[in-house]
């Protein structure tokens, strides 16, 4: 009798928050964060729901209110904790919240990113994100905060293991780390042999070139991309972002960050705000 309670009241929970929550979902994929939001609150039972204070943590951290973002996820912890998804979240959150606070604060801040990073890989070893979020935190991180070379390796080691071409990115991240851009260049275009349609590694191997004052090759590493996925708003922002940093073809990079701005984003994408002041930039 409680059992059927049970599978009854969860299907009433599901029922309620099902079409709210996945138009939420999908305002959420446009960047539309704030309207997200406002779907997420009316939905009836929220309190028993992490998905939906999942969701809207992660609206407020596409809002950069990272503070917020982690009262929202401490609310869907509550009700999973072991749920690696959520702890990755919540040390993404941290992790902003150390990036943009005091100099009193942000240790404590990194810690939990650095906690919450490490029960998302132990809950999940699989979960490539949170597995290459937590390589970058050991990999940049000093020694008293957590990090370490030997624990960015270890993890490097496990990220390989889930995706080839993923942990060649590693590796050269580690190889870049020690200004060895020989050997980072070779694990970039091992993963591009391994990953050919992975656009985000000819952006990686661009900004590598760039480093070493090779810009032509930098240049058709982006003509490669936009090959793969023209239109692509990543490739536009990173072309625009490789033609400022080096100033030059700066009318053209305007144009490109204009288009950006007008293009449909997701939360994967640079957001808006990154582009804008890139654009401020250049003036």
């Amino acid at each position: 009798m409680i059992r059927a309670a049970s599978i009854f009241a969860l299907t009433v929970l599901a029922w309620a928050s099902g079409p709210d929550l996945e138009n939420a979902r999908k305002l959420y994929q446009l960047t539309e964060f704030e309207r997200s939001n406002q779907a997420l609150r009316s939905i009836p039972e929220k309190d028993r729901n992490g998905a939906v204070w999942e969701l809207m943590g992660k609206n407020y951290y596409g809002l950069a209110d990272y503070k917020k973002a982690t009262e929202v996820f401490e609310k869907a912890l509550a009700i999973e904790p072991e749920n690696s998804e959520f702890n990755l979240w919540m040390g993404r959150a941290y992790g902003r919240r150390a990036e943009t606070s005091s100099m009193i604060t942000a240790p404590g801040y990194a810690s939990k990113a650095r906690q919450y990073f490490e029960k998302a890989a132990q809950l999940n070893p699989k979960n490539l994100e949170a597995q290459s979020d937590l390589f970058e935190y050991y990999l940049e991180a000093p020694g008293f905060l957590g990090g370490g070379q030997d624990k960015a390796a270890a993890t490097a080691a496990d990220i390989a293991r889930i995706n080839p071409a993923e942990g060649h990115w590693a590796q050269a991240k580690i190889a870049e780390k020690h200004k060895e851009y020989s050997k980072a260049e070779q694990h970039l275009r091992r993963a591009i042999e391994v990953a050919p349609h992975q656009i985000g590694r000819f952006i990686d191997l661009a900004k590598l070139l760039v480093k070493q004052g090779r810009i032509q090759e930098a240049d058709q590493s982006i003509a490669r991309a936009e090959q793969i996925a023209p239109n692509t708003p990543k490739v536009v922002f990173a072309k625009a972002d490789l033609y400022i940093r080096e100033k030059r073809n700066l009318d053209e990079a305007r144009d490109l960050l204009k288009r950006y701005l007008s293009m449909t984003l997701t939360p994967d994408d640079p957001p808006r705000s990154q582009a804008e002041k890139l654009l401020r930039s250049s003036l």
